[in-house]
């Protein structure tokens, strides 16, 4: 097994993620959506509650 000195691992690491493509915004938009249900959910069911 061949050693990698951390530079290289963080060059490495770094093109990777290049690579991936809109992860963080995906994921981003993702969480946004949910808590934007879970919000409108709480929202509706708070005004049938009368």
């Amino acid at each position: 097994m061949e050693h990698i000195s951390p530079a290289d691992a963080l060059t490495l690491a770094a093109h990777a993620a290049d690579k991936q493509g809109p992860g963080n915004l995906l994921r981003i938009v993702l969480i946004v959506m949910v808590v934007g249900c879970v919000l409108v959910g709480w929202l509706l069911l708070r005004g049938y509650r009368k």
